[in-house]
């Protein structure tokens, strides 16, 4: 199986050559065009990224996602969601990064059968980074204003968020 792995990129690669070769296809200016097809989509989605990041980072350097996260606790609590995964619920929609860093510490500290620990794993694998998504694909597809996109999406990751802590209570409560 490992063989298969090591040679699964080099054989498409071959059988897209002996296509391209067979086809009478010039591959050359169709890598190129690729290519430049590719550089446009990054250079729309850039500024985004640039802001999303820094932006990612200065909120939890500055502390404010604990702020919120204390703010937000006693009401979150009441919605079933363990304390220990609020600061993970508010990294998650900004950040794949940061919301897995946040819910390691949280399997670390509260144990991987815990409640928190298993609900944290429930809401890493139910949501999505939702400004990111944005982000890269409206970006992508050259559209500027995000309409009622970023709206439903906050309140669907608020749903899987609720949702992962009702079934974990109710399956390992």
């Amino acid at each position: 199986m490992n063989v298969l792995l090591t040679l699964a990129v080099p054989l498409i690669l071959a059988v897209v050559g002996i296509c391209a070769v067979f086809g009478k296809a010039d591959i050359f200016s169709s890598l190129t065009r690729g290519a430049a097809e590719g550089l446009m989509t990054v250079k729309d989605m850039f500024p985004a990224l640039v802001v999303l990041f820094p932006a990612v980072y200065m909120l939890r350097a500055s502390g404010a996602i604990d702020a919120l996260a204390a703010f937000l606790q006693p009401l979150l609590s009441a919605f079933g969601i363990p304390a220990e995964t609020v600061p993970l619920a508010l990294l998650r929609p900004l950040s794949g990064g940061a919301a897995t860093a946040a819910a390691a510490d949280i399997i670390k500290t509260a144990g991987a059968d815990s409640l928190a620990g298993r609900t944290a794993a429930v809401m890493m694998g139910s949501s999505e980074t939702t400004f990111y998504v944005i982000a890269v694909y409206f970006g992508a597809a050259k559209i500027k204003k995000t309409r009622w996109a970023i709206p439903a999406a906050l309140c669907a990751d608020l749903a899987v968020f609720i949702a992962s802590a009702v079934i974990c209570r109710v399956m390992w409560g």
